[in-house]
């Protein structure tokens, strides 16, 4: 006995393929006897739109546009101009500033390393010794010199007085950082006060003739540890120093 037929089954089916196909617009699918498996592949096939994803062919332009971007006038961006080169120009100039108090601290750090902890008092040559004379203590050295040469600190120092003084005419008195004093008489000119701090190789004085003496000359001496101290050779005294007389 045959097996009953499959033909109906088949003809339905292709029934209703051929009507999708008749409902579908013109255009889609071949236009000379496309079958149906080809006209799908044309129904779902993207639709290209030309400059999608690209500005080429678009005009670039504000109009129509809301809360459009502000363009500057040329006078308005010249004038922010001139602010930007005042602004660099001050700050070009305040690190100019900056570079010069750098080289200033430089130059000084480098001035006081060079700078000796003591100094020679007057350049003048040696004409009484810290000894007996005339029958009694000499406590100091001279050191003659033409009137009006520069006296100097002999080292750091704060002046603890400075003026007329019986005997001396003029004198100094400086009180170093070890708690020595060194005394300095008979000047023509003063040029340091009671307070004043003074440097190792300072100008304070000048070369006199006042008070008890017989011609221009520095008068020194030195009190080891304060005026209630010994009071010492100041040779030896600056020797220890590394200062010659």
């Amino acid at each position: 006995m045959n097996p009953p037929t499959r033909k109906a089954p088949l003809l339905l089916t292709a029934a209703v393929a051929g009507a999708v196909l008749a409902a579908l617009p013109l255009g889609l699918g071949s236009a000379a006897g496309t079958d149906a498996s080809r006209s799908a592949v044309a129904v779902v096939a993207p639709i290209q739109h030309s400059g999608v994803g690209s500005d080429a062919g678009m005009p670039l332009t504000n109009e129509g546009e809301t809360g459009a971007r502000k363009q500057l006038t040329a006078a308005e961006a010249e004038a922010r101009m001139q602010v930007l080169i005042a602004d660099r120009a001050a700050r070009a100039a305040q690190a100019a500033e900056r570079a010069s108090r750098a080289a200033e601290r430089a130059a000084a750090e480098r001035a006081a390393a060079a700078r000796p902890d003591f100094f020679t008092p007057v350049a003048g040559r040696l004409t009484s010794c810290f000894c007996p004379r005339w029958g009694t203590m000499h406590w100091g050295i001279d050191l003659a010199a033409p009137m009006m040469t520069p006296i100097y600190a002999v080292g750091d120092a704060v002046v603890t007085e400075a003026g007329p003084a019986s005997g001396y005419g003029n004198v100094i008195y400086l009180q170093h950082e070890n708690g020595d004093v060194t005394v300095y008489g008979h000047m023509e000119v003063v040029e340091v006060q009671a307070g004043d701090i003074v440097t190792a190789g300072q100008l304070i004085a000048k070369v006199g003739s006042r008070g008890f003496s017989t011609g221009p000359h520095l008068h020194l001496e030195v009190y080891d540890g304060g005026l209630r101290g010994e009071r010492v050779d100041p040779i030896d005294w600056l020797a220890a120093r590394g200062v010659r007389i």
